[in-house]
């Protein structure tokens, strides 16, 4: 059987959702009233989303279901790192960001990055929903959805945890530092 690049072979996908499974149990608060059994058939079936799941985790963003959309029926993700996942660091916030940089450019932006993972970057509303689960980006930050006014000044956002209270600041979109990812969601 020739398998797809996007898809995990019944191995990988065994030890992935054993991982998901474990994170769920250990922390309860994040998924109140949703039931891991109904989590897992959901995601058997639906091989794309683990694929992607698997590179939230390989990149360092420990994914976990954080809340569920009862018109949709879809459980929703999050990456659930204490810090900004360590494989998506030193990046700036977008393409044009990217090439408007002469020297140092970064290897990547969380936009393009965001959208090859095939997830979308927190809002600044479902980043602060992230941090009511638990402390988040104390060391670190993470960029956030810039809306297109800031965007088009040149600036982007980003979140972190300072002094027990959760920020959201801006740069220029084309600035990376070694501390700053992304974090993404995911609906399943």
């Amino acid at each position: 059987m020739i398998m797809s690049k996007k898809e995990l072979s019944v191995e990988q996908t065994h030890e992935l959702l054993n991982t998901l499974k474990t994170r769920f149990e250990k922390n309860m608060g994040r998924h109140k009233g949703i039931e891991w059994t109904k989590v897992e058939e959901r995601l058997i079936g639906r091989p794309g989303k683990l694929w992607i799941l698997d590179e939230m985790e390989v990149t360092g963003g420990e994914p976990d279901v954080v809340d569920f959309d009862k018109e949709t029926g879809e459980y929703i993700f999050y990456d659930c790192s204490a810090e900004s996942p360590k494989g998506r660091r030193s990046i700036c916030y977008d393409l044009e960001a990217l090439e408007s940089r002469k020297e140092h450019q970064p290897e990547n932006n969380a936009i393009d990055m965001a959208a090859g993972m095939g997830v979308e970057l927190l809002t600044e509303e479902q980043y602060r929903f992230l941090q009511q689960l638990g402390q988040f980006d104390t060391k670190t930050s993470s960029w956030i959805v810039t809306p297109p006014e800031i965007r088009k000044l040149g600036g982007a956002l980003f979140g972190d945890r300072r002094y027990n209270h959760v920020f959201v600041y801006h740069n220029g979109a084309q600035s990376y530092y070694a501390a700053r990812a992304f974090r993404g969601l995911l609906r399943v």
